[in-house]
């Protein structure tokens, strides 16, 4: 069994708790590893490490924090498959989702790498008689991520990178699931040239989270994760007077017009539903196809596809999807297909039914693609977040139907629309309450130099992640207006300045 650490001030740190967890390999069904939980005052002792880095680190000129960061990207670059390697064995997923993976995380470490850009302040000479005014962007201080297991190494570098290069320090606490590919980031940004104590790593669970949520010199808090504890990360954190964006669960749509390819939209939909087990924010959960005819005709392609998946471990070369992440949620996942079929979803294709024939992996968490249809809008598997390989196809007659549906749920991530008529496409993309849109596209992600971020009760806080957006989070504005003696006499005012 291997004991994992904490990694603070520049080095593994060896937990002081005496509490620890299971890490498990989901493929196989056992633990392979050890994380140690960390107390509240192991926390705060992190907290005082960043805390104490930050003054040399928020006044490193922008262009070497930049540089940093490149050599950084680099490092990604060259080790994608070991980081790979490492999402796949406590994550589950195939190689090359855990590859796309670290691909977009280090797209936002690309983003990054532009500060000395978008780090410049505004300037305007002569606001009045021989005054002049600019403003600049400073970072906070001590910033906490807190973050999913579903992503262990893209939702981290969502934010850390951006949060580093505009001057900030960084406590990351990674899901207790999957902790090791943290600590490989933490190790290669001490060889990118990163200082000590300017990243640092805190495993643990709810008392970790709440020791940053209670420190006073943690200035702002990024979370990914479910609603439930999104609403609990904001509450608290901006009760405690920190600046707090908190991104939570999703049931995204796909809207099937009559005149769309099917051929394409199921080939689509299959990645969007089944990739990465289905345990993704963007995934879409359900098929909206407008009238029957469009919904049997897609059924009937994506019945013998769903059969087709190669689902099995990440050493099997040619897996499409690997197993759940742990066994509770493999068996939360199929309750929610029992609690379909009794409230009576017709189940089209059962993963209940894999046959889970693989030597040396009878025991993991894997589950076969599923498709159920008839599901309606009271029906649970609808109004809950199942974070499974699980697919349901909601009929609707018109279009202006399938858009009340989006519109009726709870949550608002993402959403997509598969037709070949523009103008249905513009009217969708401008109407949909929804914060992230696909025409024709089933994962609608957008780039790091754009910004993630969905409405309603998806996200909590006023910023969304990355691109311009997470700089606004991550720094404040400071204005200055200027007059230097002239020589001129001027006489008191008493009267509100009026510079112009």
């Amino acid at each position: 069994m291997t004991e994992l650490t904490h990694y603070i001030n520049g080095a593994h740190v060896q937990g002081t708790s005496g509490r620890s967890q299971p890490v498990f390999n989901p493929a196989i069904g056992a633990s392979e590893r050890d994380v140690p939980l960390a107390s509240t005052d192991e926390v705060n002792g992190a907290v005082a490490v960043a805390k104490a880095a930050w003054p040399a680190w928020s006044k490193t000129p922008v262009l070497r924090r930049a540089r940093i960061m490149d050599k950084f990207k680099n490092i990604l670059w060259g080790r994608a498959d070991e980081l790979a390697a490492i999402l796949a064995s406590e994550h589950g997923k195939t190689h090359d989702d855990a590859v796309g993976e670290v691909t977009r995380g280090l797209e936002v470490v690309e983003f990054a790498t532009s500060a000395p850009s978008f780090m410049k302040g505004e300037f305007s000479e002569n606001v009045g008689s021989v005054v002049d005014s600019h403003n600049i962007r400073q970072a906070l201080g001590v910033v906490a991520g807190i973050t999913p297991f579903n992503f262990p190494a893209m939702v981290p570098m969502w934010m850390f990178p951006v949060a580093l290069v505009t001057g900030n320090t960084f406590i990351l606490k990674p899901s207790e699931r999957v902790p090791s590919a943290s600590l490989k980031l933490a190790e290669w940004l001490t060889e990118a040239g990163l200082p000590e104590g300017v990243f640092n790593v805190v495993n643990g669970d709810k008392e970790a989270v709440d020791a940053l949520l209670h420190s006073p010199d943690v200035k702002a808090v990024s979370f990914v994760g479910s609603t439930p504890i999104a609403k609990y990360i904001h509450q608290t954190g901006t009760a405690n007077g920190k600046r707090v964006q908190a991104l939570g669960g999703a049931k995204n749509h796909a809207i099937i017009m009559p005149d769309a390819d099917l051929e394409m939209t199921a080939n689509a939909l299959m990645g969007a539903a089944y990739g990465s087990a289905g345990e993704r924010c963007m995934a879409i959960s359900v098929a909206v196809p407008v009238t029957d005819a469009v919904a049997d005709a897609l059924i009937d392609i994506m019945v013998p596809k769903i059969n087709a998946l190669k689902i099995g471990p990440t050493t099997e070369k040619g897996s499409e999807m690997g197993p759940l992440v742990t066994e509770q949620h493999l068996a939360k996942v199929r309750g929610y297909i029992d609690t379909g079929e009794a409230e009576g979803a017709k189940v089209v294709v059962d993963g209940r039914d894999f046959n889970q024939d693989m030597q040396g992996y009878e025991n993991g968490y894997f589950l076969g693609g599923t498709l159920l249809d008839n599901v309606t809008p009271d029906m649970t598997i609808w109004k809950e977040e199942i974070f499974g390989p699980v697919l349901s196809v909601v009929r609707r007659n018109s279009y202006q139907e399938a858009l009340d549906l989006v519109h009726s749920h709870e949550y608002a991530n993402g959403t997509a629309i598969f037709t070949r008529d523009g103008d249905t496409a513009r009217s969708f993309s401008q109407d949909v309450e929804v914060g992230m849109i696909g025409i024709n596209v089933p994962i609608p992600v957008p780039m790091a130099y754009h910004s993630f971020g969905g409405w309603k009760s998806s996200i909590f806080g006023e910023h969304h992640m990355h691109g311009m957006e997470g700089v606004r989070f991550y720094t404040r504005i400071k204005t200055t207006t200027t007059r230097w003696p002239s020589g001129q006499r001027t006489d008191p005012e008493f009267t509100m300045p009026t510079l112009g």
